[in-house]
């Protein structure tokens, strides 16, 4: 990660960019946590052949707990980078409702069977500023994200597993209102769509600040999307309670 930023702020810089003094905080680290429900989240592995089936239904909605870490870098006025790690996963036990055939393996109704769900996200993000007053910021650009996933169902000696790592575009907004020099209101989102598939990661927070380098923030955040191919088609739909707190320097 630490080479991965020297090597885009050095070409920002050589692109001509001029960074921000120190004194104006370029740095800032923030750590997102709290818990997180799933109110869809529907699997089928192959996409064509499979059982299609909900792990909803089957593990119910949550609460799982979560956490996130944001590095990003102010260049200058005009241009920032982000850098996010961004785990997702829980491991839970539930009761088939019927016979499913996922990955190659059959699974029984009526029997117990554990469900590891995973959807790690890490994300380096560039955005430039658009506008900006006394009051509003935003800023847009464009997000490369790592998804590394995988679906694993365990019933007695019985097991089976679908993984997909691979890397995403996606579109970058993100805007703040200041309403006080303390308070500010933030959206932030990535998201694309496609035949394939989608992507949305919408936050809508509350910033408060404690002094020129320490934060407190909390508010909503949703994450949905999916993929319908013939290898797998899985759509989720996920909801976030957020805390955080975050250090500029």
């Amino acid at each position: 990660m630490i080479k991965i930023i020297k090597l885009l702020s050095f070409f920002a810089l050589f692109a001509g960019f001029t960074p921000v003094l120190a004194d104006d905080f370029n740095w800032r680290l923030g750590v997102e946590a709290g818990p997180v429900w799933q109110s869809r989240n529907d699997v089928q592995v192959p996409g064509d052949t499979g059982t299609r089936f909900s792990l909803t239904d089957l593990v119910g909605t949550g609460p799982f707990p979560y956490v996130r870490v944001e590095l990003a870098y102010q260049i200058n006025d005009k241009h920032s980078l982000r850098f996010l790690l961004a785990p997702l996963g829980y491991t839970e036990t539930g009761v088939l409702d019927k016979n499913v055939s996922f990955a190659g393996q059959s699974f029984s109704a009526g029997q117990a069977t554990e469900v590891k769900y995973q959807f790690n996200s890490y994300r380096a993000t560039y955005r430039y500023r658009f506008f900006s007053n006394d009051s509003w910021q935003w800023d847009i650009g464009g997000t490369l994200k790592v998804r590394d996933a995988e679906i694993r169902l365990s019933q007695g000696n019985v097991s089976a597993s679908d993984s997909d790592t691979g890397v995403v575009p996606l579109l970058s907004l993100y805007g703040e209102y200041r309403l006080t020099n303390a308070w500010t209101f933030i959206f932030d989102m990535d998201g694309l769509a496609s035949p394939q598939g989608r992507a949305l990661d919408l936050g809508l927070l509350a910033r408060y600040n404690l002094n020129d380098a320490w934060y407190l923030a909390g508010g909503y955040r949703t994450l949905e999307g999916g993929a319908d191919n013939d290898s797998v088609y899985n759509f989720a739909w996920f909801n976030y309670a957020v805390l955080s707190a975050g250090y500029r320097f």
